[in-house]
């Protein structure tokens, strides 16, 4: 999946400056660094240190491996992996240096590239799997989420509570300690006083990414126009069919550690968090602030949804109840994106034309 920049044409004439005439100004650079400082960085730190207690959850397990340690294994990867779904909405900047985005979690992966890769690793016991040092080589596929997933949580998996898991635990170490060290890296380059954070909130005429403020906050919009496309479109939609017949339950994310629905909304919290924290609310005029307030009950009210579907995702969808909120999350978020695209949009001067998936 390639996620394409939001594309839109000013309607207005401002260039640092987010009001309607009526409103004092507000500055495009205040409400980039209000996201960054307020979410980015911490979603970002935060990341950082769940990763790091996940790779020391691994290398436990693996030089004590029992039941115990399999389970605080487990329970550090869902912990770890949704605090990913809650910033990896952030698809820009730092986290798209050197693959980090598709490394970091290869999905969708239609073909089952990366479970191919993996279990191939398995059968051979390539050592080079097990390197953490070598990972970064290796396939996007094989770096992420996805396969620290299916080794903790697929076929054969609890092998990892005794000593013949030994090779599949160090491949699982290894893909931790990859994830901590992109983690690491990403959340230090969100940091850095000349960094991306600086390009991103201080647009001008001589910088090279963003000339303009409507430049600087069209990409604040695409955080929450195309991160709605991708929840609903590819995460949902991608599972949950239109009748039970159509429902392909394998291809949802998560679905062996049934973290598929928490995923889902940590996602919605994830953006709700950034909404709040960039206070575009201040930028709006008061005739138009139940555009932000209707967002935040539609973002908070999805949350809700996903928070009530539990268990593996074949049984979910097979429960009429639990699947009329999955369907309700849809609506929550085809409500968002018109709110966004549409609403939000249109008040800030920016007509929006864009493709924002392309490709798979």
């Amino acid at each position: 999946m390639k996620l394409k920049r939001l594309t839109v044409a000013v309607a207005l004439p401002f260039s640092l400056l987010l009001a309607q005439p009526a409103q004092a100004a507000v500055k495009a650079s205040d409400v980039i660094g209000q996201a960054i400082n307020g979410f980015i960085r911490p979603a970002y730190a935060d990341l950082h240190e769940r990763a790091a207690a996940l790779s020391t959850s691994m290398q436990t397990l693996c030089a004590t491996p029992n039941d115990a340690n399999l389970d605080s294994a487990r329970s550090a990867f869902s912990e770890a992996a949704m605090t990913w779904s809650s910033v990896e909405i952030i698809a820009f900047g730092p986290i798209r240096e050197g693959n980090r985005f598709e490394r970091m979690l290869f999905w969708p992966d239609r073909k089952s590239i990366g479970l191919k890769q993996v279990q191939a690793a398995l059968a051979a016991s390539d050592p080079s799997a097990a390197e953490a040092s070598q990972m970064e080589g290796k396939s996007v596929a094989m770096q992420g989420f996805g396969a620290l997933e299916y080794l903790l949580f697929g076929t054969d998996a609890d092998i990892l509570s005794a000593k013949d898991g030994a090779y599949r635990c160090a491949f699982g170490s290894a893909v931790a300690g990859n994830i901590e060290t992109m983690s690491g890296e990403v959340s230090v380059e969100w940091n850095k006083p000349d960094g991306f954070a600086a390009v991103w909130a201080n647009p001008a005429s001589d910088n090279p990414v963003y000339r303009t403020g409507s430049e600087a906050v069209t990409e604040l919009m695409g955080v929450f126009i195309n991160g709605l496309d991708m929840i609903r479109d590819v995460r949902l939609k991608g599972f949950l069919g239109n009748n039970p017949d159509a429902d392909k339950p394998r291809q949802a994310i998560y679905w062996r550690s049934q973290r598929t629905a928490a995923s889902l909304a940590a996602n919605l919290d994830g953006m709700d968090r950034l909404f709040q924290s960039s206070h575009l609310i201040d930028a709006l005029s008061p005739d138009a602030r139940w555009i932000a307030e209707s967002i935040h009950i539609q973002l908070v009210n999805g949350v809700a949804s996903a928070n009530a579907v539990s268990g593996p995702i074949d049984k979910t969808l097979a429960d009429p109840g639990q699947r009329k909120q999955l369907d309700q999350f849809a609506l929550v978020t085809s409500s968002l994106s018109n709110l966004f695209g549409t609403r939000l949009s249109a008040e800030f001067g920016l007509t929006a034309g864009f493709s924002s998936l392309d490709g798979d």
